[in-house]
């Protein structure tokens, strides 16, 4: 019987255990169909560095239209990255690294939400960030699937409950208790469907009082944004640790699609240095020195670590941990 080391693997025994700040980072699961020697490349380029964890991201089911023999468009529901939850087993025991599984609501009910999180903890895997996750492509307005949760706090405290060895079936006999730490997400800028941070931080602390144990939050790009924003989680009750997450830009092209997706804003300063570079390398060496200044000013103002978005961007990553741990 192999029995997993619970303790140790724990993201909050991380941090409060670290004797230095954390360096983690994210990972997207390939299309349907991919190789996935490609993402495990990038885990070993990233590995030289001693990541305290790595995520695994999540995504749910979209809507496709395929026009068939006839003519006629056939509505097929797909998934076009599987495989979080294997990949999250893959990586931890091939790296004995420390996996974060993303688990979403959308498009998962919460008795598949149990059972997901029910092969979680039998592969060993204790760490989760719990998520609302954004609408399918094409819609723009999220909407939960039937016995679905509309907030990421109902998952969380779904999530504790089954620390309590509480599931959804209350007949169960002898129901074991699970051990998972629970991770979300913060928005320095304020979720896009937010009226204002005010009430954005009002729901995070939703969270956080329904059992999540750390904040982890969206990309910025300018430090200041973040300052704010652990401040103002403060005053309003929040105590966990708040790891800030950065994105070292990539091409021209995040100056558009980033802003759009993320709904965060760019400094115009680095806008500026953009958009004079001509060369595809020129672009990357900007956003590698721009987030290696970021990296470098929160962890000297006591940043409890740093999360990168990698998003195939392996050695950007590599170059600004190499600078600043």
């Amino acid at each position: 019987m192999v029995v997993w080391n619970t303790e140790a693997m724990q993201v909050i025994d991380i941090l409060r255990q670290a004797k230095r700040p954390l360096f983690t980072f994210e990972l997207v699961p390939p299309l349907k169909g991919g190789d996935v020697r490609t993402l495990l490349e990038t885990v070993r380029q990233l590995s030289h560095f001693e990541p305290a964890y790595i995520n695994v991201t999540n995504h749910q089911q979209e809507v496709v239209y395929l026009e068939r023999p006839d003519g006629l468009l056939e509505r097929r529901t797909v998934r076009k990255r599987p495989g979080t939850i294997a990949l999250s087993a893959l990586i931890q025991y091939t790296f004995n690294i420390p996996v974060v599984a993303h688990l979403i609501c959308g498009g998962m009910d919460r008795d598949q939400l149990e059972d997901a999180l029910v092969e979680l903890n039998f592969l060993g895997i204790e760490n989760v960030l719990a998520l609302r996750g954004d609408p399918p492509n094409g819609e723009k307005r999220f909407v939960p699937v039937k016995g679905g949760y509309e907030h990421s706090s109902e998952l969380v405290s779904q999530i504790n409950d089954l620390n309590m060895g509480r599931y959804l079936d209350q007949g169960l006999q002898n129901a074991q208790k699970t051990h998972f730490c629970i991770g979300v997400a913060g928005y320095p800028e304020k979720h896009a469907e937010a009226p204002n941070l005010a009430r954005d931080i009002e729901m995070l602390k939703l969270k956080v009082d329904a059992g999540a144990n750390y904040i982890v939050t969206q990309m910025f790009f300018d430090n200041a944004v973040y300052y704010r924003f652990v401040d103002a989680c403060r005053k309003a009750g929040i105590t966990v640790p708040i790891i800030p997450g950065l994105k070292p830009i990539g091409s021209k092209r995040d100056l558009a699609t980033i802003p759009q997706t993320f709904h965060v804003d760019f400094p115009s300063e680095l806008v500026e240095l953009l958009t004079k570079a001509d060369k595809l390398s020129e672009i990357r060496e900007i956003g590698v020195h721009w987030c290696t200044l970021q990296t470098k000013d929160l962890l000297a103002h006591g940043a409890p670590g740093v999360h990168f978005y990698t998003l195939g961007k392996a050695e950007s990553v590599a170059s600004v941990v190499r600078s600043c741990y």
